[in-house]
């Protein structure tokens, strides 16, 4: 993977840049020492490591502010970081970077139940947000498989989804407004606590470019009010393609569930000796859940399931009981820790047109035999938002780039039915180079305009989302293959 050589003369200036910072933060903000800053050295894609030069935990926005502009007079890049559970890259520094950390910026600042509305600062985790608003019988609809543990910023960076999106909405769905800092240190404020801001739509411009505008230290975000019940059906098929078609089958029939997941054999069998789930013995499973009052569920879950009956269903399992529910999320829930018991696996996030899942499914078995890789396939199947884990062996000569070979390739194939690279998980350096089999040139120089706009010297999160040769003209440092 290339990746910019560090500067040797920001380098030489570390003392001095440690002890700038230490003048605008908490002694304890600034880590220096190489044995702590290797905790920084990676995100979820551990493949690819580098220990920072510095990491700094700013607890304020103003912090934030001193820091970049600290980092911009001396022209250092800056690499945020939420949680650290970016699984593209998202977080990888730069030997010559600042780690930028919004961990300790955790607090909730309003909340607003009669506008539903709840602001907080972006170091706080997806899962607590919902928590600080549960008691009032209020959500935050987006929730990441890794919802727990990863952070606002984060979801913010790379408009993460989860189980329930295909209801609720991804991250830009629920966003109302965010505190930002630029690279100069300048703090702006884009939207508020309503949606749709008039002029032009910076919001969105901001969710989803992974870091690359600014740092976001600040969320405005849309609560819900907790639905009055939701019930999962459980369904389990011969073949990938019939659960294909059936879910392109519920989508065309105009129900709305609130999730339907998809999970194949290799998961199915993984994650039931995992968490003893009781999944039934067949090649693909959905679990599709629909919500409202109980005579809204019965209306719903009586046109799925009988169109799931026309595809001839090894199993169809009707929760009767919230524990009954419980059990059938349970595997979900817990796939991507029960695959990773087993083997070393890449997780991709390609998205599709929901009618091309048959077709998708079939591609990735085949690619699957041609590079003799096995691959567990876990998604969110309503909105086409493939997961396939590329297993492999990191003790392994040869291993990883194969399976980075056979990674590119199903992303080209969702391209190629008319999808994107990525639905959640950001380009990161990941699919960084498969940007130009989606987009041309000239969509890509549009693309890099506006980062130009916001950071015109290039120094935030460097080395992600462009090719390298389309933005080197931008770079100020060379390049070197590690």
């Amino acid at each position: 993977m290339e990746m910019p050589l560090p500067d040797p003369a920001i380098i030489a200036r570390k003392a001095r840049l440690a002890a700038r910072l230490r003048e605008v933060l908490p002694p304890d903000a600034v880590i220096e020492e190489e044995s702590e800053t290797r905790a920084y050295e990676c995100d979820a894609l551990t493949a690819y490591k580098c220990p920072p030069l510095l990491a700094v935990l700013p607890t304020t926005t103003q912090e934030v502010s001193d820091v970049l502009k600290i980092c911009h007079a001396e022209g250092v890049p800056v690499v945020p970081r939420g949680a650290g559970t970016s699984l593209a890259g998202g977080a990888l520094p730069t030997a010559d970077c600042v780690i930028l950390g919004v961990a300790r910026m955790n607090a909730v600042l309003e909340t607003d139940y009669d506008n539903r509305f709840i602001r907080v600062q972006t170091g706080r985790t997806n899962l607590s947000v919902t928590g600080a608003v549960e008691e009032m019988d209020f959500f935050y609809a987006p929730d990441p498989s890794s919802q727990l543990a990863c952070a606002i910023a984060g979801n913010i960076a790379m408009n993460s989804g989860g189980a329930h999106c295909l209801k609720y909405g991804v991250t830009t769905n629920n966003l109302m407004g965010v505190t930002m800092v630029l690279m100069d240190g300048t703090v702006v404020e884009i939207g508020g606590a309503h949606l749709d801001a008039p002029g032009l739509d910076l919001l969105g411009v901001i969710c989803g470019s992974e870091g690359q505008m600014g740092v976001v230290t600040e969320a405005t975000l849309r609560i819900l009010r907790k639905p009055e019940g939701a019930r999962p059906v459980l369904m389990g098929f011969n073949s990938a393609e019939v659960a294909g078609a059936c879910v392109a089958d519920i989508i065309k029939a105009g129900v709305l569930p609130v999730a339907i997941e998809y999970m194949d054999r290799l998961c199915i069998e993984v994650t039931d000796e995992f968490s003893g789930a009781g999944y039934p013995d067949c090649d693909a499973l959905l679990i599709v859940e629909v919500e409202g009052s109980d005579a809204e569920i019965d209306a719903q879950l009586g046109v799925i399931m009988q169109i799931a009956r026309k595809h001839d269903p090894v199993e169809l399992r009707e929760s009767k009981s919230p524990e009954e529910s419980a059990k059938i999320w349970l595997g979900r829930k817990s796939a991507f820790g029960a695959v990773g018991q087993i083997n070393d696996y890449m997780c991709l996030d390609g998205t599709i047109p929901v009618s091309a899942l048959p077709r998708v499914l079939k591609g990735i078995g085949e690619l699957s035999e041609k590079y003799g890789l096995q691959v567990g396939n876990v998604f969110h199947a309503g909105d086409g938002n493939m997961h396939p884990l590329i297993l492999f062996d990191a003790n392994k000569p040869g291993d990883l780039e194969l399976c980075e070979q056979m990674g590119a390739d199903v992303l080209k194939l969702c391209v190629e039915v008319g999808g994107c690279l990525t639905g959640e998980h950001g380009v990161g350096i990941e699919k960084r180079d498969l940007m130009l089999h989606q987009y041309g040139p000239e969509d890509l120089e549009a693309q890099m305009a506006v980062k130009d706009v916001f950071d015109p010297a290039w120094l935030l999160n460097p080395a992600k989302v462009f090719p390298l040769s389309v933005s080197h003209s931008r770079r100020t440092v060379p390049v070197a293959a590690e």
